[in-house]
């Protein structure tokens, strides 16, 4: 089946957003070999940006404003929210366009996110959220989506190009494998002692710097992936908006659940574009347990 087939039970604007998702992602893929190189500038982390990172920020953005539907675009690579006047729709849309963007000079796997708010206002906590997919871009081009009631579902791309059903109706099983970001030395008591439970129960350490492809692993394996609260950044290192709020929700409608020390990252309300948040994001057992040590 076919991503466009899939879309016929969502909401013909969500088919209409996620399938222009998909286009993108043809493009970046394409795009890989003509624009990895350094663009010479800086997002508003400090984070030194690939003209790929811009190139992909530039044709999503580009695909929202004339998709008519979209009234505002948040992304990680600009200050501000972008207002779309024109718009005669009232989606607001979240945009991390190169997700692990370092990880491009080393070849492994790097990803889009993408939330999506039906009432315009992205500075919404995540469980006001009605979609989120990411596309990884890996040994094969992947695109998870998830609606809110509908469950998470993956196609992947084929040599005609056409994004064709993988995995229907994913659930993140128990699993016994955890990634985690930030040096040993710097994290939190309560987040070293989880993770000693988790090493003596049997996990394996599967890190590779790019939260989408770790999340996928979570995905299709079950675990943990976490970026904790660390002694030197004690909201962690990934943003809520563009990375923990879709992830987060992704996870949620494949059975899973998530976690920032405190409640569910989905309940975070944000106050600023750039906000951080410690990430735990697994399957519930997994999550159930993080919550024993905080």
């Amino acid at each position: 089946m076919f991503l466009k087939e899939h879309l016929l039970g969502v909401p013909e604007d969500v088919k209409t957003l996620i399938l222009l998702v998909s286009e993108q992602a043809k493009k970046i893929r394409k795009g890989f070999l003509e624009h990895s190189r350094l663009a010479g500038t800086k997002n508003i982390y400090g984070e030194e940006q690939l003209e790929l990172d811009k190139w992909a920020d530039d044709i999503i953005l580009k695909a929202m404003e004339e998709s008519k539907l979209v009234r505002s675009v948040a992304s990680e690579e600009r200050d501000e929210i972008t207002s779309i006047v024109k718009a005669r729709g009232s989606w607001g849309i979240t945009v991390d366009p190169l997700d692990g963007m370092s990880c491009v000079e080393t070849n492994l796997s790097v990803g889009t996110i993408i939330g999506m708010f039906n009432e315009g206002n992205v500075l919404e906590p995540g469980n006001k959220m009605d979609a989120a997919c990411f596309v990884l871009y890996g040994p094969l081009t992947t695109l998870t989506y998830a609606y809110k009631g509908w469950g998470c579902h993956e196609f992947v791309l084929d040599e005609q190009g056409n994004f064709v059903l993988r995995n229907e109706s994913m659930k993140i099983p128990e699993g016994k494998i955890y990634g985690s970001g930030a040096l040993r030395k710097d994290w939190i008591p309560q987040h070293k002692k989880y993770i000693e439970e988790l090493e003596k129960q049997g996990y394996k350490l599967r890190f590779s710097g790019s939260f989408t492809a770790d999340f996928n692993q979570v995905l299709h394996y079950g675990g943990l992936f976490t970026y904790p609260a660390s002694t030197g950044s004690p909201s962690g290192k990934l943003r809520l908006l563009f990375e923990g709020n879709p992830m987060a929700f992704i996870a949620k409608e494949a059975g899973g659940n998530s976690f920032n020390g405190k409640k569910s990252i989905l309940d975070v309300k944000p106050e600023i574009l750039s906000q951080r948040v410690p990430i735990y994001i697994g399957d519930k057992k997994t999550i159930d347990l993080a919550k024993k040590f905080f």
